[in-house]
């Protein structure tokens, strides 16, 4: 049994910035199951966004669209009495994965895409369960907004989405994004942080020829 496994966090800039790339690569062997880690980049955070912080992001921020070629607005670190708290976004990907698990990387992109491109606070549950709606309900899966939010709003997320920053933590990852192949129960490193598409196959190749 082989997988990819991909710890990182909706609200983490390379995450956005590495996501073309790691679609590019899931596109060429649609055959290989995904499991999506929540990595916790900054959960539970209780500090309101200052000046200093936002100008660091901002910096941070431009360097990702440089390597990217992504859209950044600048809306999203300016919402009144903003807390960047990226477990929100985390459990609602982990909500999308309980529901329906095909779905949870669109919804980890839609959540990025909001955030990034749209300025969308997404430290909120309306607007998170907006998104992760819509995208569930193209993919068929028939949820309105209150269900999600009952979803998302649950022990039992809430538990799981706390396991994801546990198992994040046991495997000592603390760079986003990581991408792990696993193969009979082992765990190879393909990357840890931002690499491009033809970079990936190449490192992920190598592994298959090694543990095969």
């Amino acid at each position: 049994m082989t997988k990819l496994i991909y710890i990182a966090d909706p609200m983490c800039s390379w995450c956005y910035g590495f996501g073309p790339e790691l679609t590019a690569l899931l596109n060429g062997i649609p055959d290989t199951p995904l499991e999506i880690v929540l990595g916790g980049l900054r959960a539970y955070n209780p500090d309101l966004m200052d000046e200093k912080l936002k100008a660091s992001l901002l910096a941070h921020w431009e360097k990702v669209g440089e390597a990217s070629g992504l859209p950044f607005s600048s809306d999203a670190l300016s919402h009144p009495n903003f807390i960047y708290d990226t477990e929100p976004a985390c459990r609602a990907v982990v909500a999308a994965r309980l529901l329906a698990p095909h779905t949870a990387l669109d919804v980890f992109h839609a959540i990025q895409h909001g955030f990034y491109a749209e300025g969308l606070d997404t430290t909120k549950g309306d607007v998170l369960a907006k998104i992760s709606v819509d995208v569930l309900n193209k993919a068929g899966i028939d949820i309105e907004l209150k269900d999600f939010l009952a979803a998302w709003s649950s022990e039992d997320t809430i538990t799981a989405t706390n396991n994801d920053f546990l198992q994040t933590q046991r495997w000592g990852v603390t760079g986003f994004p990581t991408l792990v192949f696993e193969n009979a129960g082992e765990l190879h490193l393909v990357t840890s942080g931002f690499i491009r598409t033809e970079a990936l196959v190449e490192r992920l190749q190598a592994l298959v020829d090694q543990t095969g």
